[in-house]
């Protein structure tokens, strides 16, 4: 993606989740699940590992409550310029989004 490429708006789809127009016009969109789990922070990135390493062990995961129930996005958050800071209803809200991600999610 170009640097010259940003949003130009943002809104919320029927569905809960998310639509950025860039400003090349195009239109990306994502549940709030896909966004939830491509999420760069540390913690994630070791939990996702983590998880990885488990079902090779082949053992039944228990995942908490709050796992359980949907997921909705409950705000964003400009970072500077670059970056979307993301609030999840589970509470999460330590990863910033840069737009180069926001991007590649949506085309996935």
């Amino acid at each position: 993606m170009s640097l010259e490429v940003i949003p130009t708006s943002i809104e919320r789809t029927e569905q809960g989740g998310i639509r950025i127009r860039w400003s090349d016009l195009t239109d990306v969109e994502w549940s709030p699940v896909e966004l939830r789990k491509a999420c760069p922070c540390a913690t994630c990135k070791e939990k996702a590992k983590a998880d990885t390493n488990k079902q090779a062990g082949g053992l039944l995961q228990v995942i908490p409550l709050r796992e359980a129930v949907p997921i909705a996005i409950e705000s964003m958050q400009p970072v500077g310029n670059y970056a979307y800071n993301v609030r999840f209803s589970d509470g999460h809200s330590s990863g910033i989004f840069g737009f180069d991600l926001l991007r590649k999610i949506g085309e996935h």
